[in-house]
């Protein structure tokens, strides 16, 4: 989430709100429509196939569940106001007819402006698992003039819901709002941490059963202008306390030939994007694997950027990253919203279970964002420790170990390290750790990004099929 040089934001948000006892209530988001959670007319039709697809073949089962919404048959499920599916070569949803208006005060610029929008609400998902944690995702493409918010709501074991709350607002540009997580969101139950919903005592056997996504597009009032929604969905886990994870035999050999970039080339450079480089590993990792795929930002996107400057795209990566709540650039969702801004790229945020699951991407053909914490001496060759950390795994040696392209290196000739599979393996999966204090702190159980084409490979397919992911 945040380099190696720093503690993560949401870790010391986190534990104030602990220390304090926080009681606060849902933030209140724009106003949106209201919508009913029953289907769409179309899906009552019999040629059109269950809407919630909880059980789709291939699904993975145990301790992840990935639901994403993306074909025109989704979009119709949905409940719609005032949107539309709009069918073609990548299916989407657009806002058709507004539904109202709103005036938003931007909280980062105090600045009021008058928007007309509309409203997508999901179908009810009743996850594989019942989950303690949600994380959503969502590609998208939102011209000048137009921004987007995604909304959750669901229901609890005990069959009481929760209210709606807040995942992120955001837009590719960051001339009309400037993207933001929402802080403050809790109904004494579950809260939501920057960009990641979770049930506030696990111990206690309370799990989210089903939940509902919201997705509510902006425009200025008056224009034809929309956002255009490729995929929207989540995924939902229950990944048990854990300080160790079983060992996995190695898998076959292989490397890719993703790019290398150093976050720490940029120390110092546009410091008001989460004080420099020195935080940039998040962006810096979407930027090698946006590049390994064949894209890339144009000589006129970059035009904003000192011609001094190394690696101008990576601090392009930063920018359009950033989330101005969090003030960091690690947001999960807003890198994945980014890696699918350029053509035809989808992106995800998901958990992996093994790391055979990773292998068996990687053999695909598909890198991976990792993201992970530890203590200098857990990794060998790292020679840093960290609260919070990406890296960008590209391979396996014949033994097994790990081959990471790691931007927290001095430069991009030293990105590339090879780290042992048991360390590397337990640090990326636990959930439970000891910091440098010997305090016990939490790890993020197998969180990555994933980045690939909107019609990837035979083999790529059924990788990502095999997670739930497509």
């Amino acid at each position: 989430m945040t380099s190696s040089s720093s503690t993560p934001r949401r870790t010391v948000l986190a534990a104030a709100l602990a220390a304090a006892g926080t009681a606060a209530t849902a933030a209140t988001a724009v106003p949106a429509v209201a919508a009913s959670s029953s289907a769409a007319p179309e899906c009552a039709r019999s040629s059109v196939p269950d809407c919630d697809a909880s059980a789709a073949p291939g699904r993975a089962p145990g301790l992840v569940d990935n639901r994403f919404w993306s074909s025109y048959t989704d979009w119709r499920c949905g409940a719609a106001a005032g949107t539309r599916a709009v069918a073609g070569r990548r299916p989407g949803l657009v806002l058709d007819t507004p539904a109202g208006r709103t005036d938003h005060t931007d909280p980062h610029t105090g600045r009021t402006s008058a928007w007309e929008y509309a409203s997508w609400t999901s179908p009810v998902h009743t996850p594989a698992v019942p989950a303690t944690e949600v994380i959503a995702s969502w590609n998208a493409h939102t011209p000048a003039g137009t921004w987007l918010q995604v909304e959750l709501s669901g229901t609890y074991s005990d069959a009481t819901a929760t209210p709606w709350y807040v995942l992120g607002r955001w837009a590719s540009g960051d001339g009309d709002i400037l993207r933001t997580s929402v802080d403050d969101q809790t109904d004494g139950r579950s809260t939501v941490w920057t960009d990641t919903f979770a049930i506030d005592d696990a111990a206690s056997g309370l799990r989210l059963v089903a939940y509902r996504l919201r997705l509510t597009l902006y425009r200025t009032p008056g224009s034809t202008l929309t956002p255009t929604v490729w995929r929207l969905g989540a995924m939902a886990s229950d990944i048990p306390d854990r300080f160790t994870v079983p060992a996995t035999a190695p898998g076959p050999a292989h490397e890719l030939p993703v790019p290398r970039y150093s976050q720490n080339t940029h120390v110092g450079q546009y410091p008001e994007y989460d004080n420099g480089g020195e935080a940039w590993c998040s962006p810096t990792s979407s930027q090698m694997i946006i590049e390994y795929w064949g894209r890339g930002p144009s000589a006129e996107d970059l035009a904003w950027v000192n011609p001094a400057f190394d690696d101008p795209q990576v601090c392009h990566a930063a920018r359009f990253t950033y989330d101005h709540q969090y003030q960091g650039c690690g947001n999960w969702p807003f890198n994945a919203a980014y890696a699918a801004t350029y053509p035809d790229m989808n992106a995800v945020v998901t958990r992996l279970r093994s790391l055979t699951e990773l292998e068996s991407l990687v053999l695909a053909g598909i890198p991976a964002i990792t993201s992970q914490s530890f203590r200098k001496e857990e990794l060998t060759g790292a020679g840093y420790g960290t609260a919070g950390h990406l890296m960008t795994v590209i391979g396996f040696t014949p033994e097994g170990d790990i081959i990471a392209n790691d931007p927290a290196s001095p430069t991009n000739e030293a990105v590339r390290r090879v780290y042992r599979r048991r360390e590397w393996e337990n640090i990326w999966l636990r959930t439970k750790r000891h910091n440098a204090s010997g305090k016990v702190v939490s790890g993020t159980g197998g969180v990555c990004y994933l980045y690939f084409p909107e019609r990837p490979s035979p083999a790529q397919r059924k990788a990502l099929a095999a997670l739930g992911i497509v």
